[in-house]
């Protein structure tokens, strides 16, 4: 449904988006896990209330990428950097316009790597990561279908385990500024669309790092005319895009650093009453590497939330 919006709102909200898509100088992970932080359809606020989530994410970087192809493994002393990514979060919105949402990463790591003449060795470390606390404003319009997010992560993951490097470390160091958009609407019937986008700013860093900044979005079209007894099942088919500027600092391994990267994502969100669960794959169709750097063949996210 389509709502006149008066030109200083539509205004706003154009200046938001571009703010949220548009590269900065010089996010955190090198993991490129920053793709799991720009929600779903499943994540965008839409009524007052709240909602709280669990989300499991997966990632197995076992494949050297180098530019826009595969690259020999012999040209990275890094192997395998598997991760499992637990989240808890929460969101509540005070009225048809403002609302809070936090989010508590914890991860398990595995990382292998070759400590010089093919020394090689594995290395597991679990910990919490940076949390991210972020504020929202849905009042562009009526049915709460466009809103900007604005907030901070805070530098509470660790980031000192001696067996990492900073850039493969759980936490960056770092306080970063997180400025986002989003916009939902209809196609036709039961067919609906949506997009999504996040930046990523580091502002206070320590250690000599500087993890670099980072740009995710997503779009995709989603259908809500499938019902099982109770339960709304929607397909969705979704693009999701990052591009990451590289780290700095003494610290940092700034030739092997930076990317640009597209996915194709097909998933599936299943709404029963005040409970929703959603589940994604998202395969890479575009990737280029700044030096050698390891790559996933996939991203598996699976979401349960609950709304009150």
């Amino acid at each position: 449904m389509v709502y006149e919006q008066s030109s200083m709102k539509k205004i706003l909200f154009i200046a938001a988006l571009i703010i949220a898509l548009t590269p900065a100088t010089s996010w955190a992970c090198a993991c490129g896990c920053g793709i799991f932080d720009v929600g779903t359809s499943a994540m965008l606020p839409t009524h007052e209330g709240g909602m709280a989530w669990l989300e499991y994410d997966f990632m197995n970087q076992d494949k050297n990428w180098s530019g826009t192809s595969r690259a020999p493994g012999a040209n990275n002393n890094d192997k395998d950097i598997k991760t499992s990514f637990f989240t808890a979060g929460a969101e509540y919105m005070f009225g048809r316009a403002w609302g809070v949402e936090a989010e508590v990463p914890y991860w398990q790591r595995h990382f292998t790597t070759d400590l010089g003449g093919g020394d090689i060795e594995s290395f597991n470390h679990s910990a919490f990561g940076d949390v991210r606390i972020k504020g929202i404003y849905s009042g562009f319009s009526p049915d709460m279908s466009s809103g900007i997010t604005f907030g901070v992560k805070l530098p509470t993951g660790d980031y000192t385990y001696p067996h990492f490097d900073r850039d493969t470390e759980i936490g960056t160091g770092s306080t970063d500024i997180l400025l986002g958009a989003y916009h939902m609407g209809g196609l036709a019937k039961n067919w609906n669309w949506f997009a999504n986008g996040e930046l990523d700013q580091p502002v206070l860093t320590i250690a000599g790092y500087r993890p670099g900044s980072e740009v995710d979005a997503v779009t995709g079209v989603y259908y809500q005319g499938w019902t099982i007894g109770s339960a709304t099942i929607a397909p969705i088919a979704q693009i999701l895009g990052s591009y990451r500027w590289r780290d700095d600092g003494a610290r940092s391994n700034h030739g092997d650093s930076g990317y640009q990267r597209i996915f194709l994502s097909p998933g599936l969100e299943a709404d029963m009453g005040g409970f929703r669960i959603y589940g994604d794959v998202a395969f890479p169709v575009y990737q280029h590497f700044n030096g050698n750097q390891l790559a996933a063949s996939e991203l598996f996210k699976i979401n349960i939330s609950h709304s009150f």
